[in-house]
């Protein structure tokens, strides 16, 4: 179903508008395009400008008196590609019993979501890819109970840049509540650099050179008049300034502090307090979160010069500092000496302690019993694949449990699901459908599954979390080294551009 005007011409780069009315039937038979990412060539009808649409699961025979939880899913592709469109939602409703509502949806993403510069901020837009996904919870608010759902029990569940979505929409509007949701779930909560507007002019400045807009008296006129092709020709990653060309970014279009959605840099929000008190959280990562994403490295040199070319801002004092803390590691299957410390670095960078970090402020907020509220998990389901790659429990591998392994939009399931890691599947789906009909993971957990402690429910000095691992889910309290490596990342989110210059980041210790 459409849930927005087609945001092309004039309404590129602008908030989500409504669209036309309709008093006919409309087919809901097939999946609509997803909307345009990096590097894609503009020839497919499976990618489009035209892509703002939401797909709704719902029991069969709910209506408006149902009140069912509504379980609202939004895909990551880090901010450069719908990369988990359309996953299927049926085998969680049927696990559920029939007892929830499925929502998952396209959002506009890389240039088409995430273009910063002054003149966009004059005459449209910043961050219209955020303002996507706050506009479609806006839309499940005024239309959800037509299927069931209840508008006032809404669960927000991102993944990877999904997640860090979720982070953002806590702390949307200095963290105003909007009531659009009552809890929220995270997989592996994604904080790349986040700069403000004047640092991306870079960014706008290329687009219009690549377009050949330069002359226009109106830049921004000449990029909306342009046809989908030209600009999606352009929509390619480069080097951040000062840079190196290899190994590109991994994330080259991101969301940017726009002082309204935005309003700070992330760390900073959460520290300052400025989130939605009262909102029970489930977040969690998978044990190796870098492997997708490291460079190969060989050298210590190597693993610098990647982890600058994502965080520019990194000095190279900061890069030894990082090599001191992640010494080299046991030696990857197909995989130079150093990219095992490299992937741990960017993991618990970009993915792991922000998940902690995010944790911790809010078991040190003032609200009542604000830590029992809280839930976090680390993945350990180990693949022999993965494993003869190299590439340990990657990123988002708790997917296939969390949903289902046959619920991904088409994906090829790995056989260890199926096989011997299938005893893992029940015990995780429960667990989340568990949070998503009553705020807690153990009210309706599996038979013989462990009690979920809450992450600050031990009285340990570093939190707690749940090991998700085949015939093996256990509690476990986050190591000193990790928190360690966690404070070190926190003292260097100035130059991660995750936290403002000289602020107190007092989410550790």
């Amino acid at each position: 179903m459409r849930y927005a005007a087609v945001p092309v011409g004039d309404l590129r780069w602008r908030a989500p508008a409504a669209p036309p009315t309709s008093t006919t039937w409309q087919q809901a038979k097939e999946f609509g395009p997803i909307c345009l990412g990096i590097s894609v060539a503009y020839n497919s009808s499976s990618q489009d400008e035209d892509c703002l649409f939401v797909n709704v699961w719902a029991p069969k025979n709910a209506d408006a008196t149902s009140k069912l939880p509504v379980w609202l899913f939004i895909q990551g592709g880090g901010y450069v590609s719908n990369s988990n469109a359309n996953w299927d939602g049926v085998e969680v409703i049927q696990k559920s019993g029939n007892n929830i509502v499925f929502v998952n949806f396209n959002y506009r993403v890389a240039v088409w979501g995430f273009l910063a510069s002054s003149k966009v901020q004059a005459n449209g837009t910043l961050n219209a890819g955020l303002l996507d996904q706050r506009y479609l919870m806006q839309w499940v608010k005024t239309h959800i109970a037509k299927f069931g759902g209840d508008p006032d029990n809404v669960i927000i569940h991102g993944a990877s840049a999904g997640a860090g979505s979720v982070a953002l929409h806590l702390t949307a509007y200095g963290g105003r509540n909007d009531s659009l949701f009552t809890a929220g779930i995270a997989e592996s909560v994604f904080f790349p650099a986040q700069p403000f507007v004047p640092q991306l002019e870079y960014q706008f400045d290329r687009l219009v050179n690549g377009t050949n807009c330069t002359s226009a008296s109106d830049q921004l006129a000449c990029l909306r008049s342009l046809d989908t092709g030209a600009l999606q020709a352009q929509n390619v990653p480069s080097p951040f300034p000062g840079r190196t060309a290899a190994p590109l970014p991994s994330f080259y279009w991101t969301p940017c502090v726009d002082g309204d959605l935005v309003q700070d840099l992330p760390y900073s929000l959460f520290a300052q307090g400025r989130f939605v008190k009262g909102v029970p959280l489930l977040f969690g990562n998978d044990n190796d979160e870098g492997s997708y994403f490291a460079a190969n490295a060989s050298t210590s040199g190597d693993m610098a010069n990647f982890l600058r070319n994502n965080y520019p801002l990194l000095t190279a004092n900061d890069t030894d500092a990082v090599a001191g803390m992640y010494p080299l590691e046991a030696a990857a299957a197909k995989h130079a000496p150093w990219f095992p410390s490299a992937s741990t670095a960017y993991g618990e960078a970009t993915f792991i302690c922000p998940a902690m970090s995010i944790l911790n402020a809010y078991n040190k907020t003032d609200a009542d019993d604000e830590g029992a509220r809280l839930w976090s998990y680390r993945y350990n389901v180990l693949d022999d694949e993965n494993v003869a790659e190299g590439l340990g429990v990657p990123h988002l591998w708790e997917s296939y449990a969390v949903f289902g392994p046959a619920s991904l939009g088409g994906e090829v399931v790995p056989e260890s699901y199926l096989t011997y890691n299938a005893p893992v599947v029940p015990v995780v789906m429960d667990y989340f459908l568990s949070f998503v009909r009553t705020k807690d993971p153990n009210t309706l957990r599996a038979p013989g599954a462990p009690v979920w402690g809450s992450w600050g429910g031990s009285g340990g000095t570093n939190g707690s979390r749940i090991v998700l691992e085949t015939n093996d889910t256990r509690m476990e309290e986050v190591g000193d080294a990790q928190a360690a490596r966690c404070e070190f990342w926190a003292g260097l989110a100035p130059r991660t551009q995750q936290k403002k210059r000289g602020e107190s980041l007092d989410l550790w210790g």
